[in-house]
Formats: structure tokens, sequence, C-alpha cells
């Protein structure tokens, strides 16, 4: 490599783990990785057998003009160490995690008679911190339930023990109004106190049931003692309590501490979905995005967020719920679950209904930006979906109309970038053809289609579709090949009953999901090649027939028939004509026995 002896860099590294960074010739950071193996990881990227070493990581790999490492203890260090550089560094070439603002938190204040507040700045100080939530107004209205049912102190004076005796304090407005039961007069005591905070952790850390069953216990004491002032009071922190319940998703109790996640990708962007179930409830969801750089796998992807998710919510689940399997350090201590069925299948589906929503909205937001992000999406989904070598931005479909046999003729659309390009569409008057013959006149159709599109030395479509099973696609092959051009084109055809889609050679027909964008594309081509047939022949038809009826008249032949349909454009207007307006069309006689005929 020019300017860069990547063997004396390699001789350097240790066979440890650790983290690696890539810089090129202006010192700027340009890659970050992580690896059990520091020199058999580094390595990999010089070799040109290697299966990573695709177009984008040759591109990163020309640039590197400098190699430097970190080492440390084990694989999961490591692993979050390359999260944290990542997150502060942003190199041009690692992936790029989007949506990475300060999230609030809800804290209980490490002092005497705790405050509970929300913040977005962390102290380490003691304090308890629960969150992030990515829902600011989620956040809000539990703290506003939390304050509903247990009146905690607002002010921040000190409240030792030596100041409350003291009597250094006066009782504010927030005790009068019942907000606040005085611990600052010792009016509510230290113990009481606490036995409140450890019921809001308990709620906050998801674990509701207990707190609703030791209330439901008080309560039903309170009834028998007869103290109705506190049944009351305690029945509204009960019925507060079910309420907020309610609202949370509820899994298997048994469930607990757990991860989920699961991801979804499309060629630019990778979306994952992280859910944190407690006892029995998601007590935290979030979607990431997450912008690709070197056509990183979904396993790469999701390893990523993971350490990102579980950082940021400083999760220390020994269980992770996950799509398929990702490869994390051995000693992470961690286990991976693929569910089949049960309620962690449950879990793991709504969490991908979360991220594929996600990636919906974001797109559909993308492209409502940018148009030609639509288009090019929709393309690259058609040329996967129909296993094509290139783009179908011009794509034509044939199809075929007749009466018994009358009238036969084929139309041609034309669809430009997945829209119909209607200055582009062409029927004909089927020639060679006698009787309902359905693939004489494909064969037809395709053949004077491009041999005049050959002659006239236009460019040929990428797709062309044929409305019909294997007989009219095998007509429609013969006229290519006779052209010499059926290896420059992909064909496939279209059968109506079950939405089939056959390829020239293939005994099996290809079935799309029904709500893929890529078949919509195809029964639109379809259903509009047979809109614009349909329109063609039944004029055809019509003209025929009322040519027939103009030649029933004496003295009008066929040519004077067609000739009076061309200037008043349909028999009622014929009908309604004066003489002197027959007469710009015919004879005398001619006009004198049509007004007779008609009246």
């Amino acid at each position: 490599m020019k300017d860069f002896d990547y063997r004396s860099e390699l001789r350097k590294l240790p066979q440890k783990p650790g983290v690696y960074q890539f810089w090129s010739d202006t010192d700027e950071l340009i890659y970050i990785g992580k690896a059990k193996n520091l020199k058999n990881r580094v390595s990999s990227y010089f070799n040109k057998d290697n299966y990573r070493v695709n177009a984008k990581t040759r591109v990163l790999v020309s640039k590197i003009r400098k190699i430097t490492f970190t080492i440390v203890d084990t694989e999961i260090d490591a692993w979050l160490l390359e999260n944290s550089l990542i997150k502060k560094h942003q190199p041009r070439y690692n992936v790029m995690l989007k949506d990475d603002k300060t999230y609030p938190w809800i804290i209980i204040k490490h002092e005497k008679f705790p405050r509970i507040f929300w913040t977005r700045k962390i102290i380490r100080d003691g304090s308890t911190y629960f969150g992030p939530y990515a829902s600011v107004s989620m956040m809000h209205t539990i703290l506003g339930m939390i304050k509903e049912i247990y009146p905690l102190r607002t002010c921040s004076l000190p409240l030792t023990k030596e100041n409350i005796d003291a009597g250094k304090f006066r009782i504010c407005l927030e005790y009068q109004i019942g907000n606040c039961k005085g611990p600052c007069q010792a009016f509510q005591s230290e113990e009481d106190y606490d036995q409140s905070i450890a019921e809001i952790k308990d709620i906050l850390n998801g674990k509701t049931g207990g707190v609703i069953r030791r209330l439901k216990k008080q309560l039903d004491e309170s009834v028998e003692e007869l103290n109705f002032e506190l049944s009351h009071h305690l029945k509204s922190k009960y019925d507060l309590l079910e309420r907020y319940q309610s609202k949370s998703t509820i899994v298997n109790s048994s469930i607990s501490d757990v991860d989920v996640f699961s991801i979804a990708t499309d060629e630019k962007h990778a979306f994952v979905n992280f859910l944190k179930v407690m006892n029995g409830t998601v007590i935290q969801t979030q979607t990431l995005e997450m912008k690709k750089r070197l056509d990183e796998t979904d396993e790469e992807l999701l390893s990523i967020a993971i350490a990102e998710f579980r950082t940021r919510f400083k999760s220390h689940a020994k269980e992770i719920i996950v799509p398929f399997e990702v490869e994390l350090p051995d000693d992470s201590g961690i286990k991976f679950t693929i569910p089949k069925l049960g309620e962690k299948k449950k879990l793991l589906e709504l969490s991908q209904k979360n991220v594929l929503f996600f990636k919906r909205e974001k797109l559909e937001q993308y492209e409502k930006l940018n148009p030609g992000l639509k288009t090019d999406r929709l393309l690259n989904q058609i040329m996967k979906d129909l296993r094509l070598n290139q783009l179908p931005r011009h794509i034509e479909c044939f199809d075929n109309s007749n009466f018994h046999g009358k009238f036969p003729v084929s139309a041609i659309v034309v669809f430009k970038d997945a829209k119909p390009s209607k200055k582009d569409y062409r029927h004909f008057n089927v020639k060679t053809v006698e009787g309902p013959n359905d693939f004489a006149t494909m064969e037809e159709a395709v053949y004077r289609r491009y041999r005049r599109m050959l002659d006239e030395g236009q460019s040929l479509p990428q797709l062309i579709v044929i409305d019909g099973g294997k007989g009219q696609l095998s007509s429609a092959i013969k006229s290519l090949k006779t052209l010499g051009i059926d290896k420059q084109v992909t064909v496939i055809g279209i059968a109506k009953r079950l939405e089939e889609l056959y390829y020239p050679g293939d005994q099996y027909p290809l079935y799309l999901d029904k709500k893929s964008e890529s078949l919509k594309v195809i029964q639109q081509l379809r259903d509009e090649a047979h809109r614009f047939g349909i329109t063609f022949h039944r004029k055809r038809r019509n003209k025929a027939t009322l040519a027939t009826e103009l030649e029933n008249i004496p003295g009008v032949g066929r040519i004077s028939a067609e000739n009076l349909l061309r200037h008043f454009k349909s028999v009622k207007k014929i009908k309604e004509a004066t003489e002197n307006e027959l007469l710009e069309v015919l004879n005398k006689s001619q006009a004198a026995a049509l007004l007779s005929y008609f009246k």
C-alpha cells in the first residue's frame, strides 16, 4: 500500500483483546473497532481473500495511514470501550448512532427526607436515578402519579434531626394545601417518609404489584377499624396505581429483568428497538436509528445497538431476548434467548412491531422531504424481489383484448421510475391473427413493439410484464428470440387467479407477499394495461358496430359511414344533425335518405 507499510504496523499488534483505531493521512480518526484478538482482527482488513473486504471496506483500507490500539482485560471491556469511543469521536466509517440527545431521568436525591424530581444531568453524589425516559410526557405522567399518591416535600431545606428539633423551619403553603405532610416540623416521621420512598422505588422499578397488594391490605384493615378517612385516602392511592398499571404493557409476571431487542434494516439505515421488562411489566422502550457506513450485517449492527442501549439505560439484565444469534464477549455473563413460542416470543413480536412501525414512519418522513428516495427504494425492492440484475427504471406491460375472436387488439403501458408514463402508451390492431388466439396475438404484439424500437434505436425496457400465464409468456419469448434480444431483457408473466409470477423455463411460479410493494406495482401495471386495452377495444368495436348500422341506410356505403363518424364523432350527433350539416359530408340524396331513416 502506497506510503503505508501495514506489515510493520501489524507486527506491533498483540494477540489480546482491545480496541483499534484507523487514522488517515491528515491524522483524522476514520474508524474504531473492537477485537477479541487485535492481531487477527486487524490483519483481516488487509487479507484480500477475506469475505469482509467489500467495496466500502476497500475504500476504508486505502485511506489508512496509521493504526493505534488500546489493550483491555476482557472482551466485554473492549465492547464497552468501543461503544463509548464511537459516541465521542463519531468516525466517518463507523455506524452513526442517531437520536443521541440527553434524555431525562427521575432522581431520588441522596439526603434526609429525599426529594423526587426530574433532571437531564447525572451527578455522582449517591442519589438514585431512574430512566432515562425516551418519552418526556410519560416521565411527567409517572411523576404526577407519584406526587398524587405520596405527599413529599419539594423544598431544599436541610432537614437534619438537629435543625428540625431546634425548630428552624416553618410550615409552608404546600403543607396547607395537602401536598406535603410537614416533616420540617416533625409532623411526619422519617420512618413514614422513607416507607413512601421505598414504595416509590418499587413503582419506578416496575414492582407495582407488591405496592398494590400492601395498599389493599392496609385498606382492608382501615375498613375493619371503621377508619373511613384513612380508607378513602388509601382507596384513592389504590385506584391511581391500578390505573397506572393498566397503562403499562403487562406480560407474564415470572419474566423479570429482561432486555428485548429487534432490528429492521434497509440499504442505508438500521433501526433497533429496545424493551426493558421488570417484574412482568415493560417499563422502558425506545427505538434507535443507525446510519450504515460499511455494509454492516444485521448481527454487527444489533451488537453495537445492544452495547449502546445497555450503557445508556444502565441495564445489567442477565438475559437478552433477540431475533437471531448475536456475537458478544464470552465473559459477558449474558444469556441470549431466541424464543420460538410463549410469553418471550410475544415480547419479541411486540418489539418487532415497534421497530417496523418506527422504520416506516422515519422512511416516510425522509421520502416526503426527498421524493427520489422513495423511487430508489421501491426500484431496489423490485429488483431484489424479482431477482433482477439491474434497476427496472423502464417497465412495459402487454395485455390483449377481443370479443369472441373479433376486434382483437393489444395494449402496451409503460412505467418509468415506477410511475405511469402515459405519453409512451401504445396499442395495436392485430393484423396476422384470425379468431380467438391469445398466444398468437401476444406474439405479434411483442414482435411489432420491439422490432420498431430496435429500428428507431430506442432503449429497451429492463423488465417486460406479460398479462397471462405460461402460454402467453412463451409466445412473448418466441418473438424476443426472433429479434435476438431475449437475453437483454427480463420477462415475467402474471396470472390473475393467485397473482403467480412466471419466469421463462421455471416450472414453479414465484409468489410475492400480498402486501409487497413490488407486487402492487406489477398489479398496477397489469390493471392499467387492461384498462387501456379494454378502452381501445370498446372504441374499435363500437365504431365498427355503428358503421355497420349506418351502412344499412340505402345510399350510404362503408366510406360514407366512416366519414360521418369521423366528422360527427357519434351516431347521436348524426341523428341530431341538420340537413345543411349533413351536406358537409354527404350528397343531397344520401342526406335525405339518412334523415328519412332516423325519422
